[in-house]
């Protein structure tokens, strides 16, 4: 095992987009574990949108990062040193471990997870928080019933990808909205929805009148600003839509913009949600079954867009910015 844990910490708020500045990469010696206590070899880090978010100071659905911290990211990797009876030395695990080779935890927040039956990536993507989120998103927040027009944003995306595919499997029609032909395509043609709308290049408001003639009644939301101003002003009686991201506005330095159309709740009598699947945690078993009959069956479909190379981890993160990623993004230490 190697003596040094190299670690990116948070070394400055970022203003706009994060840039290689706003960490530092530093050495420590790797950590022992105590009692109850054990040591993760990360081997693969999850980046997600909402690392944005926890970047910034001010209140949110977790404490902010502090600055000197390591930057908090789930991962998954190998145990190495254990003091924990539930986590042996040789166990594979996932949870909140940071953007860091090896990292100490004492269990709270983390899962072994079967290499044998999945790769690890597939616990940071469809059997991790990412399928938890669309999981619980779609099927409780949105309450997706057989027949629904449910439209997804940022449908190529990593939890965008599996709310359509969910969708599908729930009886649903599903018209995701993703930019350039290449993702419209794989929509289509690799995870089953039913019509693709590209924002790049297609008026959305007008194609959402043509996939939805009888209006959404599930809107699923990663993206805000015009996107979700379109989707509202199609929205069937009694819709419900989920909000779960914005990566539209994350990088904003003129503050964010909101919905300019939200009197379409009104005149649908529909509802609006917030969703963090932290809220959810006692029931992550359960999504996990589901998830992992799906996978097992051919119907989920699981794409991880793997990066390698930890120094890399600044200029990869931007990559959900620019919308350069198909599926969920991976750093591979």
């Amino acid at each position: 095992m190697s003596a040094i844990n190299r670690q990116f910490r948070l070394a400055a708020r970022p203003v706009g987009l994060p840039k290689r500045s706003d960490f530092n990469l530093v050495e420590d010696p790797v950590p022992v574990p105590g009692d109850g206590e054990f040591v993760v070899r990360n081997a693969y880090i999850s980046l997600d949108p909402a690392m944005r978010g926890w970047m910034n100071e001010g209140k949110s659905y977790v404490p902010p990062v502090g600055l000197g911290e390591v930057m908090r990211a789930y991962a998954a990797g190998e145990v190495v040193a254990s003091k924990h009876e539930k986590f042996p030395i040789g166990s594979h695990v996932a949870g909140v471990f940071g953007v860091q080779e090896y990292a100490l935890s004492n269990g709270k927040g983390a899962h072994l997870a079967d290499a044998k039956l999945a790769p690890l990536p597939v616990y940071l993507s469809a059997l991790g928080m990412t399928g938890m989120t669309a999981y619980f998103g779609l099927l409780d927040v949105g309450a997706a019933q057989a027949g629904d027009s449910v439209v997804v944003s940022a449908a190529a995306g990593a939890v965008g990808s599996l709310v359509g595919q969910i969708a599908k499997i729930k009886g649903c029609r599903v018209v995701g909205i993703a930019g350039g032909a290449d993702k419209c395509r794989m929509l289509l043609d690799d995870y089953g929805f039913d019509a693709a709308i590209d924002y790049k290049h297609d008026d959305v408001k007008d194609a959402l009148k043509k996939h939805c003639p009888q209006g959404i009644n599930v809107y699923f939301d990663n993206v805000g600003g015009d996107i979700l101003d379109a989707a509202l002003s199609q929205l069937a009686l009694h819709a419900r839509v989920v909000i779960c991201g914005a990566i539209s506005q994350y990088n904003s330095t003129s503050g964010v913009k909101g919905p300019a159309n939200y009197l379409a709740l009104l005149v649908c009598r529909a509802r609006m949600q917030g969703m963090v699947v932290f809220d959810y945690a006692s029931r992550y078993g359960e999504a996990a079954r589901d998830l992992g009959i799906w996978l097992a069956q051919g119907k989920l479909k699981s794409r991880e867009d793997i990066v390698e190379g930890f120094d890399t981890f600044p200029e990869t993160l931007l990559k959900l910015f620019r919308g350069e990623n198909m599926g969920k993004l991976i750093l591979k230490v």
